[in-house]
């Protein structure tokens, strides 16, 4: 079955009672049974619940995986993955990642004895040299956030193989339209399904999708007993979501190649962060692991001036200036105030999050009127 058609029925099957194409919505918290401990397949909703288990489903199928597991939130799905872990264990992370992925590992995590090394993970030997017997994981953003740096998914493979490390990646920006990481050697897979997999902008939602069985039972394991579950609506509206993935991805890079070359090209713009572009750093990598470039677009004015930038994403009105990405809407952020505001101001800077980045998701409208938004705004 290829992508477009797994969107839509990769794991799904006709519901019994009355042939409904989509499946029900399960608003339940538990479930009858016939005798104690004998059950239908279904005994509580945190452990199980049939409309999450249609999107799980859903989720394994388009990462080309086995085994889905869904969440309350992206961070609820990092937060059982760094939950494998323990005491004294290391990580390895991108060191251009999520704010909110940052201040889970260091001001959660750091406080149970786990310690996390950042570093440029676009040249792997930065990962290698920091590898030592009690590295258990690596944990990589690409293309990263927001800085849409690219990293080379089948090389760091090869290394956390060599040296029996798990290598999680976060697939949200790319999407399994786009890249799938577990083809390339991943041993975990993350998205905040709030993003693009929900692509509606009113779905908080995270996942992981894996292979290996004893990796999937300790994640389901760890799944119920945290309990940050998703409910069953959202998991109905994110399985809605999906069936469209693939004509909205389409859209959304094709709008967004014609806005960066039109930022690019704009005198008042000092930089512009795409991986689309044959100068970006490891392009030809982007071009080996993914089927597009994405939507994600980061950009900087004449000067790097900080006013200039926040008068910009002020004065944009088809852009919306709001957290969050992947929606069907276009939406510009200003990363050091917003989703990355809780790195330290030093710490954004080594990777390039200076004050005066700006960063659009891009959207599915028509790309003339995007444009002339950006236009009449940077003037």
């Amino acid at each position: 079955m290829k992508f477009n058609t797994k969107t839509i029925h990769g794991g799904q099957k006709i519901e019994k009672g009355y042939g409904a194409i989509m499946p029900p919505i399960y608003q339940t918290s538990t479930y009858a049974q016939k005798s104690p401990g004998k059950h239908q397949g279904y005994e509580y909703s945190r452990t199980h619940n049939p409309t999450r288990t249609a999107l799980e489903n859903s989720l394994a199928s388009i990462e080309n995986g086995k085994y889905g597991l869904a969440f309350g939130s992206g961070l609820a799905a990092i937060d059982a993955v760094l939950k494998l872990l323990s005491p004294g264990d290391e990580i390895i992370s991108t060191n251009d990642l999520y704010g909110g992925s940052y201040r889970l590992f260091t001001k959660i995590f750091e406080n149970y004895n786990l310690k996390f090394h950042f570093t440029d993970m676009q040249n792997p030997t930065n990962v290698e040299v920091l590898i030592n017997d009690n590295t258990k994981l690596i944990w990589v953003e690409t293309p990263t956030n927001p800085m849409m740096n690219i990293i080379d998914i089948k090389k760091l493979s090869e290394i956390s193989k060599k040296n029996n490390i798990l290598l999680a990646v976060d697939n949200t920006f790319a999407t399994p339209y786009l890249q799938q990481p577990l083809v390339l050697g991943a041993d975990i897979v993350m998205h905040s399904a709030t993003k693009y997999l929900a692509g509606h902008s009113d779905v908080v939602l995270g996942a992981l999708i894996v292979n290996d069985s004893y990796l999937s039972e300790r994640l389901y394991f760890i799944q119920n007993a945290s309990g940050a579950i998703c409910g069953p609506m959202d998991s109905f509206l994110t399985l809605r979501g999906i069936k469209t993935l693939h004509v909205r991805m389409q859209r959304h890079c094709e709008n967004a190649e014609q806005i960066a070359n039109y930022l690019d090209k704009h005198p008042k713009i000092e930089k512009v962060y795409w991986p689309g572009f044959n100068f970006h750093p490891n392009h030809d990598v982007s071009k080996q692991q993914m089927n597009g470039f994405g939507a994600m677009i980061s950009f900087t004015s004449k000067g790097n001036c900080y006013e200039s930038s926040i008068k910009i994403v002020e004065s944009l009105k088809i852009f919306t200036l709001a957290e969050s990405l992947g929606g069907v809407e276009s939406l510009a952020g200003h990363p050091a105030s917003m989703t990355h505001a809780s790195i330290p101001k030093e710490e954004r800077e080594k990777s390039g999050v200076i004050d005066s980045l700006i960063r659009l998701s891009v959207g599915i409208e028509d790309v003339e009127d995007l444009i002339n938004d950006l236009k009449e705004a940077i003037g």
